[in-house]
Formats: C-alpha cells, structure tokens, sequence
C-alpha cells in the first residue's frame, strides 16, 4: 500500500510532466501543501518550483545545448537587511558602539544544467559575500539514491543543513547552531558549513531519510581554499552523517532525526594534531495547519577544548514556535548555549551584534513578524521581515559568575527569491 508521502511524490510528478499554465499553478499550490505537511523541505520544494518554471516558460536563455543538455535553470535569492543592535556590559561605561546599518546579506545567483541519466550540476555563488554557497556534480538513480562530488555544505544540523536560508522564520540562524558550524575563532567550533567531498542519500518512500558524507576536515568558501590541494595538517577526512524520519500524526506532519560530525584534529582551543572533534544533534519538526513547532539540541566533545589540558563539551539548543494568519506570520524563537569553559561572545551567535566579552554562556529571544507579500511560508518570492532581539552573555570563563553583557536591538530582511 502506498504511503501518503509516495502519492504525494506521484501526484507531483505528473502535475509536472503537464506544460501548461493551469499545470504550473496547480503544482505551485500543490508544492505549498507538501511543505506545508512536513513532506518536502523547504529546500527541495524550492528546487522542484525552479525546475517546474522552466519547464512551463518559453527559454529566457541560449546555451550550447549540447546532444546530452536537456535543460539550463536559473536561480537567484537577493536579501537586504537593516540591523540596530547595542550591547550594554555590566559593571562599565565603556560600552561598544552601536552597530547600525544596512547591508546586502545575500546575493546568490545559481546554475544547474541538467543532462541525460540521472546527471545533473549545481553552481550557486554568492556575490555578497564573494563566496561559493554550492558548486558539485549530482547524479540521481532515483529519490531513494543519489551521489554529489564537490562543493557543498555538511550534513550536520537541521536548522543548517535542512532549512535554505532563504526559508528562515527568524531572518537568521540560530546562535547554537552558527556556534557549532561557523569559522573556528577559538570559540565557535567551525564543525559545518562548506566542505568539499563525497555525499550519498536518499528517501525512502516509508518516510526515512538518510545522507552520509567523507570530505575534506576544513571549514571553507573562498575559491582558492576549494581549489587548495592541502597540507601535512589537513590531509586528512571527515565523516558525517545524518539519519531522519517524517510521519502524519494527528493531521499534521512530524520529522524527526539526528545528525554526526566526526573531525579528526578540528578540535582544541586551536587546530592542531590529536585535537579530534565530535559533533551530533537531534532535532524535530511538526507542522500542523498554520502552526509549526521545531527544535534542536546540539552536543561535542572537543579534544583540549578549553585548553591544551582540559577537554569540553558544548551543548545548547533552540526551541520555535510559529503561526500564519493569512499572508502573515508570528514567530518567537530562544536559544541557549553553553560553551562549557570555552568561551562565546555575543557576536558569535547573535550576528552583526558589538562583542560583550567572552562569557561561557549566552542565550537569546527573538520574537518577529513575516509578510509573505508574494507567495507564503512554503514559496517566499516577495516577503518582509522583522523581529526584536534580546541576548545575553554571562559567567565568566574564568568561573566568575557576576558579569553579564546584554544585546537587544531589531533586524529586518527584505528578500526576493526565484
């Protein structure tokens, strides 16, 4: 007997098969409804939405259209974002400046000729940032098998891997997770992001979903640290892998799933052999109407974490709640983060935020509002955002437990996506 997740899949691809108008506006909406119930994540949908316009409108562009080329999409997601954001440190006058600003957050424009038997390429850049956010070569046997070679994010992270950045209820990523995944400053423990490698996955049509990957141990964006050959201090891999879940419970839709990073000498206060770091998270996802509670819960073990004589095992979580009301959102998200002796500042997790000092433990509220002026939390062509932020860092690393640095302040997010 079918599942609902494989009638869905069946009735998506003929709906897709159809060239005409009335087809294309049938699968958008059906598309909306399988993000909506937890079938599709919101990557994907914004994968099969990209390919489905092509495949209804007449071609914009000339290739070289080789004998094997059957199609070139185009993509693109264009973010402008305004942030005030003080932060106030406890027992001084001597506060850092306000950053107030505005700035373009993301610029990304893609490519993905698709070819002949399963084969197909990615290549996103991001023109903001002056970095790679994708650049692999993809082939695809069926939904249950695929394998990519090259450029692209690790499996590590539901919040970071799953959910496209253009997808976000609470404009940015949550501080635990740029904690675990964002560049080593020895604080953050830079165990994600953009790795270049191998990766296997696939979904199966009982509701699991797997994805393993071997890459290169570094952290890396630039060109040149992708085209690097490497060194006597990272000739080495990393493994990964995350394993997930998604069933229909009580009218609505629940994913569940973990994830593993293992990163030999990625770990201690700074990179260096026999410093062997240990990732993992658990995450859920329930999706019901309008309403959608997820979370996550981050843990590691990091060799010399603290110091070349003392391990750590930073933890944390994030928990958010959120409800649409026609073309608008709610959102409220909060976030813990315990470096356990290592170490955070404000502005490792709260981006854009002044530095309050390193602490061991930093939590943050954001409470916002999404306007889906084009499209709605499944399609996000046209949308606005805004929210108010509220952190705080506190204990001293040094054992401490009197100072405290607080940042609050807004963000706001202006993004097209196509």
């Amino acid at each position: 007997m079918f599942s609902l997740k494989t009638k869905s899949l069946a009735l998506l691809g003929s709906l897709m098969l159809g060239a005409s108008a009335v087809m294309a506006q049938d699968s958008a909406t059906l598309l909306d409804l399988l993000v909506r119930k937890g079938i599709v994540t919101d990557q994907e949908a914004e994968d099969l939405r990209a390919d489905l316009s092509k495949e209804n409108t007449a071609a914009m562009v000339s290739t070289s259209k080789g004998p094997n080329l059957d199609k070139l999409v185009i993509n693109g997601r264009f973010q402008a974002q305004f942030v005030s954001l003080g932060t106030d440190i406890s027992g001084t006058a001597a506060d850092p400046a306000t950053n107030q600003h505005a700035f373009l957050r993301r610029i990304y424009v893609g490519f993905k000729p698709t070819f002949g038997n399963g084969w197909s390429a990615f290549l996103n850049y991001d023109f903001a940032g002056s970095t790679f956010d994708a650049a692999y070569i993809e082939w695809t046997k069926s939904p249950e098998l695929f394998v990519d070679v090259g450029f692209k994010k690790a499996p590590i992270g539901y919040e970071e891997y799953f959910i496209s950045s253009g997808a976000l209820k609470s404009i940015e990523r949550s501080p635990i997770t740029r904690f675990f995944v964002e560049s080593n400053n020895g604080r953050r423990l830079g165990a994600g992001s953009y790795r270049q490698g191998v990766w296997v996955g696939g979904k199966q049509s009982n509701g699991l979903s797997y994805e393993f990957a071997v890459t290169n141990p570094e952290r890396e964006e630039s060109s040149a640290g992708a085209a690097g050959v490497g060194s006597a201090a990272n000739n080495n891999f990393a493994y990964w892998g995350t394993l997930g879940y998604a069933k229909s419970i009580g009218g609505g839709a629940l994913k569940v799933g973990g994830s593993l990073g293992i990163l030999p000498d990625q770990g201690g206060k700074t990179l260096g052999a026999g410093n062997d770091l240990t990732v993992w998270s658990l995450y859920a996802d329930y999706r019901l109407n309008d309403f959608s509670l997820m979370g996550e819960y981050f843990g590691s073990k990091n060799d010399h974490g603290v110091s070349a004589t003392v391990d750590s095992e930073s933890s944390g979580y994030w928990i958010q709640p959120s409800y649409r009301f026609g073309a608008y959102e709610g959102v409220v998200r909060y976030t813990y983060v315990d470096s356990d002796g290592r170490g955070v500042q404000t502005a490792d997790g709260i981006r854009s935020a002044p530095s309050g000092g390193t602490m061991d433990k930093l939590s943050e509220w954001f409470i916002g509002l999404n306007w889906y002026i084009l499209g709605n939390e499944a399609k996000h062509d046209v949308k606005f955002q805004a929210g108010y932020i509220m952190g705080e860092s506190k204990d001293s690393i040094t054992g401490a437990s009197g100072p405290k640095a607080k940042t609050d302040g807004i963000r706001s997010m202006m993004q097209v996506n196509f």
